[in-house]
C-alpha cells in the first residue's frame, strides 16, 4: 500500500510538471493514472478495515466463548455430584427419629459441606416450595387439586433443582397446585 502511495504521489508530480509545460496529451494519461491509483489506494484502505474489523469481531467472539467455558466448565461435575446430595437429604430424612444424634449430626454436617463446596463455585440450589410454578426452573410431576393454595403454586418439592453462574443444570421437580373444580 506504501508503494502504491508513492507510485500515485509520484504520478500527481509528473502530471503537474507535464501540464506546467503544457504537454496536455502526456498530462492527461498521468492525470487518468493518477486517478486510477487513487482508487487502488481507496480500496485497499477499505480492505484493510474490513480485516481489522473482522479480527477483532473473532477476538471478542473467542474471549466470550472462553468465558462461557470458564463459567460453565464445572457443569458436568455438577450434575455428577447433584445424586450425592440428593442421597444425604434422603439419608437425612429416612434418619430423623430412628438415629442417634451423633449420626443425624455427621450426615447433616456433610451435606452442608458439601453445599458449601458447590455455593463457592456458583452453584445454587432452587427449592421453590409455596412460589408460583415457573416452568424455566421447575418441572411438574403433578397437579393437584388444592383450595388453600392459589393455582399453579408448587405444593411439594420432589426433588431440588440447581442453577450453575445463573444457568439450570437440573429444574426442581415439584408437585402443583390446581384450581379446584
Amino acid at each position: 500500500m506504501e508503494g502504491e502511495l508513492e507510485e500515485a504521489a509520484e504520478a500527481a508530480d509528473q502530471a503537474q510538471q507535464a501540464a506546467a509545460s503544457g504537454d496536455n496529451p502526456e498530462a492527461e494519461v498521468l492525470a487518468a493514472r493518477v486517478e486510477e491509483l487513487e482508487q487502488s489506494v481507496a480500496e485497499a484502505k477499505d480492505q484493510a478495515l474490513r480485516a481489522a474489523a473482522e479480527a477483532q469481531n473473532v477476538r471478542r467472539r473467542a474471549e466470550q466463548e472462553a468465558e462461557k467455558a470458564r463459567k460453565f466448565a464445572l457443569e458436568k461435575f455438577v450434575k455428577e455430584l447433584l445424586p450425592v446430595i440428593d442421597s444425604l437429604e434422603k439419608a437425612l430424612e429416612a434418619m430423623a427419629d430412628e438415629a442417634s444424634e451423633a449420626h443425624l449430626e455427621g450426615v447433616s454436617m456433610t451435606l452442608k459441606m458439601q453445599l458449601d463446596v458447590l455455593g463457592k463455585f456458583g452453584v445454587e440450589v432452587v427449592d421453590p416450595a409455596g412460589e408460583p410454578f415457573d416452568p424455566q426452573y421447575h418441572e411438574a410431576m403433578a397437579m393437584v387439586p388444592n383450595p388453600e393454595l392459589d393455582p399453579n403454586s408448587v405444593m411439594e418439592v420432589v426433588q431440588k433443582g440447581y442453577l450453575l453462574n445463573g444457568r439450570l443444570v437440573r429444574p426442581a421437580m415439584v408437585v402443583v397446585s390446581q384450581a379446584a373444580g
